[in-house]
């Protein structure tokens, strides 16, 4: 199946390790030109090249999306290495974890700029050249516990459904454009978060790590974990020319874990 990628040019966040590093890649072999972005050049460089090879370009982009300053940073930096952007793929890192008395209103204020207003001004950058040229697509990474919360990530949680909500309404502001908002919701993946969620678990419980990815695996009706590859599939799917006609769905890949209808 032919995508509809080759020359699209993408903005991918949080793209140096995990679920962003995969989706960049996936995206780089369709034949998309991508801006990974991260805090970290050092990370940027190692991400780039552990990429397979691509018809498309890769360029880097560092800078903090938790404040605005960092988001127009990384825009700016992508529309000067691509002169445009229509793919926009926004992932950023998970806030703590804990319990609702963990959190201070500090904590509450960060995991908001991180999670939800990062989604909100990022979209906003890129909304009017997706409109200019009657095309683009936008994706968030969020989480499975948009449909069924998980224990112990309060602030996920929350702010993740935060995201929901707005890419929903906006998505149907902007179809007519010929623009499409969707969010994928990572199950329990193999990633580096997923280890300090496990470590985190281990803590609370007074078991080990290993106990807890146990008890997730017994929690799946796959009966396993996860691969960051699975998810990027998806994503890079929902960023092509073939889902045009999809929008403000929110589609988990989670190995059956969530266990609702819709």
């Amino acid at each position: 199946m032919d995508l509809g990628l080759k020359g699209r040019r993408a903005l991918v966040c949080g793209a140096s390790s995990g679920l962003g590093h995969a989706i960049a890649t996936e995206l780089l072999r369709e034949g998309a030109s991508i801006t990974i972005c991260s805090r970290s050049r050092e990370r940027l460089e190692s991400a780039r090249n552990a990429m397979a090879d691509g018809d498309g370009e890769v360029h880097l982009a560092v800078g903090d999306l938790s404040g605005s300053a960092g988001r127009r940073a990384v825009v700016d930096a992508a529309h000067k290495a691509m002169g445009g952007i229509d793919i926009l793929v926004t992932n950023t890192g998970g806030p703590p974890s804990g319990p609702f008395e963990a959190h201070d209103l500090d904590t509450w204020r960060a995991a908001y700029e991180g999670l939800l207003e990062s989604v909100v001004e990022l979209t906003g950058l890129v909304l009017p050249e997706m409109k200019e040229r009657g095309w683009g697509r936008i994706v968030n990474v969020t989480s499975i516990s948009v449909k069924q919360p998980v224990e112990g990530l309060i602030l996920s949680n929350t702010l993740r459904a935060g995201v929901t909500g707005f890419a929903r309404t906006v998505a149907n502001a902007v179809a007519a454009d010929g623009i499409t908002i969707n969010n994928v919701l990572p199950g329990y993946t193999r990633t580096e978060r997923l280890v300090e969620l496990a470590e985190a678990g281990a803590q609370r419980s007074g078991g080990s790590p290993a106990d807890v990815f146990a008890r997730w695996e017994d929690e799946i009706p796959a009966g396993r974990l996860g691969e960051p590859e699975e998810l990027a599939a998806l994503a890079t799917f929902l960023c092509s020319t073939r889902a045009g006609y999809i929008t403000g769905q929110s589609v988990a890949v989670d190995g059956g874990w969530i266990r609702s209808l819709v």
